[in-house]
């Protein structure tokens, strides 16, 4: 089904997804004198930072995932369609997205690709069946069924060895992603769940922080990777450096150093957090720019974020590969406004602004209740001070005032007291990726197509309509051999 802007002489932007760079995007074009039609896989704009808050009971997935139409729902020249682009024809600037065998094709005459990325398991596709990654609602909501799973089968277990596999969690990855979830699975077990078990002693559950690099936080430097580490042993985690993961199950994961044995841990849960996979809409343009891509799937682009040849599509974002930019929520949010403002600047016909440049305005990264660690520009915080300006940035940057107030309440009940609102888990939220992943087709297996879902209705129509007969009849509960 094709697309167009019907009616419309005006520019048209197309923007592939509706995380920071693609947002941002949409609204630096507010007042742009063109039409924009936003694709997005999901319905939702994501505050991918706070993803490990919904993971372990802080906070709601609405909390951090306002719709995207309710976000741009003033904005008159934006419409917003659901679908997961599968191909970009750069020759014919045609985008084709799909959802559930509905498929559409969309027109352009500027596109900013804004796709994001994935989570990387360097070639072990198979470790995510037991240790969910962090990029998704789906895999935070998991990975909460998981971790309040774990404790009340440890409840459950007849042997100490049972007890001790569900109370001991692995997290792979010392980036902050990683080092934020080992820092709130232990403030789990120590603070939340302390009083709450009669079998068991949560405050004796392993948290193990696992990486193959030699610290913690390397982008944050020595000094403040050093104290993170210093911070979470305090608190009970235990930190293994210089060791990668080569093989894991459901009960066991095997960790090997470059001197000495394997070693193996009996552990039930696992998180993975330690790396990222640009999304593999990168591998279509660069077969038709020539753009090269990097060893984590990102683009090469020119200064000004356009592909070789093609100066009407920017690529925004974690997709891109230009001077040793990070892959950050900064880097995505700067980058879709600057692509917006030269695609503003084009249509008034005004010359290009210059070639993107990025401000670096800093990273954070917590560890616990308290205590944090942040490094901006040359300054170097960490504890307390450090933990307050994290949660000032975070906090303005939650889309919409009641996600801010929603969010700030519950951080108040959470840090300053025990307790956490979000700890309803259910079984599909642990088992249904499994289960779809089993399907042939995936989710288009269990989606209606139009001509089922068209006898369906017909037959609930008929349905419906003998109801209303037997209750404006009188039938109900008489018996028809009388």
């Amino acid at each position: 089904m094709a697309e167009t802007s019907a009616g419309s002489k005006r520019h048209h932007v197309v923007i592939i997804g509706s995380g920071f760079g693609g947002l941002f995007a949409a609204k630096a074009l507010k007042r742009a004198d063109v039409d924009v039609t936003l694709v997005s896989k999901t319905t939702h704009h994501l505050f991918q930072p706070l993803l490990y808050q919904v993971a372990t009971g802080i906070l709601s997935q609405g909390e951090i995932a306002p719709s995207t139409r309710e976000v741009l729902a003033r904005q008159k020249n934006v419409r917003v369609i659901l679908g997961e682009v599968t191909a970009i024809d750069m020759a014919n600037r045609l985008v084709s997205s799909d959802i559930q065998g509905r498929y559409h094709q969309t027109p352009y005459d500027s596109l900013i690709v804004a796709a994001g990325a994935g989570q990387s398991y360097f070639g072990n596709d198979h470790f995510a069946a037991y240790a969910p990654g962090m990029k998704s609602i789906d895999d935070a909501l998991e990975l909460r069924g998981r971790i309040f799973g774990a404790f009340e089968l440890a409840e459950l277990a007849e042997t100490q060895e049972g007890r001790d596999r569900f109370m001991t969690f692995v997290v792979i990855g010392a980036g902050p992603t990683g080092v934020e979830m080992a820092g709130q699975i232990i403030e789990l077990s120590r603070r939340t769940l302390r009083k709450e078990f009669r079998r068991i002693d949560t405050t004796k559950a392993r948290v193990i922080l696992v990486d193959a690099a030699p610290q913690v936080l390397p982008p944050f430097g020595k000094k403040l990777g050093a104290k993170a580490q210093r911070s979470l042993e305090k608190r009970g985690v235990e930190v293994v450096l210089g060791g990668m993961v080569t093989a894991m199950d459901s009960q066991t994961i095997t960790v090997a150093f470059k001197e000495g044995e394997p070693r193996v841990i009996s552990a039930a849960t696992k998180v993975w957090a330690a790396g990222v996979q640009a999304n593999a809409l990168t591998q279509t343009l660069a077969e038709q720019s020539g753009a090269e891509l990097d060893r984590a799937g990102r683009i090469g682009v020119n200064p000004d974020l356009t592909l070789p040849d093609h100066p009407e599509v920017f690529v925004v974002g974690d997709m891109i590969a230009l001077d040793n930019l990070p892959g950050v929520a900064q880097v995505a949010i700067q980058g879709g406004t600057y692509a917006a403002k030269e695609i503003s600047r084009r249509v008034q016909g005004k010359e290009s602004a210059g070639p993107f440049k990025y401000f670096d305005k800093g990273s954070m990264a917590t560890i616990s209740r308290f205590s944090a660690v942040a490094k901006v520009g040359n300054l170097a915080l960490s504890g307390t001070i450090a933990w307050f300006m994290w949660l000032a940035v975070h906090l303005v940057y939650l889309t919409g005032f009641k996600n801010q107030v929603t969010a700030f309440a519950h951080w108040f009940v959470s840090f300053l007291g025990r307790d956490r609102a979000e700890r309803a888990t259910t079984s599909q939220q642990i088992y249904a990726r499994k289960a779809i992943a089993r399907l042939d087709g995936g989710m288009s297996a269990v989606a209606s197509d139009p001509e089922s879902w068209n006898r369906v209705r017909a037959e609930l129509e008929a349905r419906a309509a003998e109801e209303t007969r037997l209750t404006d009849e009188g039938e109900r509960g008489k018996n028809k051999a009388s």
